[in-house]
This record gives C-alpha cells, sequence and structure tokens, in this order.
C-alpha cells in the first residue's frame, strides 16, 4: 500500500462526488458520495494488485483492505476541505 496512491485515490474519487452530487457545496450526502467512491476505487486498484499477487501466490489480503479504507478515509477528508 501507497500513502500516494491513496491520496491520489481520494483526491479522484472528491472529483467524482463533485460531479455525483452536481456541486462544489461540503454537505454530507457529498462527504458520503466521497468515501463511497473512495473505498470502491480502492477496492478496484487494490484488486489490480490481488489478481496479479494471486497469480504469484502471494497472500494479498494484507494489501487489499487498507487500500479501500485509506482511499474512502482521504476521500472523506477531501470532501469536508473543498
Amino acid at each position: 500500500m501507497s500513502i500516494v496512491k491513496s491520496v491520489q485515490i481520494g483526491t479522484i474519487a472528491n472529483n467524482l462526488s463533485k460531479q455525483i452530487a452536481g456541486s462544489d457545496d461540503v454537505t454530507l450526502g457529498r462527504t458520503v458520495a466521497a468515501t463511497g467512491t473512495g473505498a470502491a476505487l480502492g477496492a478496484a486498484a487494490s484488486g489490480a494488485i490481488t489478481v496479479s499477487a494471486a497469480a504469484l501466490g502471494i497472500a494479498s489480503a494484507p494489501v487489499a483492505i487498507p487500500l479501500a479504507l485509506t482511499g474512502a478515509v482521504f476521500a472523506g477528508i477531501a470532501s469536508l476541505f473543498d
């Protein structure tokens, strides 16, 4: 897991939440959308890592879960300060 990748996922999820909500206003709904989108993007990003790690026979759970969680956290924080 990379902090840089988590921040990038959070930033992308925050921008997507603005499009989902249709505004830049800080609202609970947009924060929920950002957090959910960040978790989904983090899971998808770690899925690519999981597939390649599984092909090599390497345990991948320690990578998949933290990336989804940190992506969600950074997205939620970013949505509160935008």
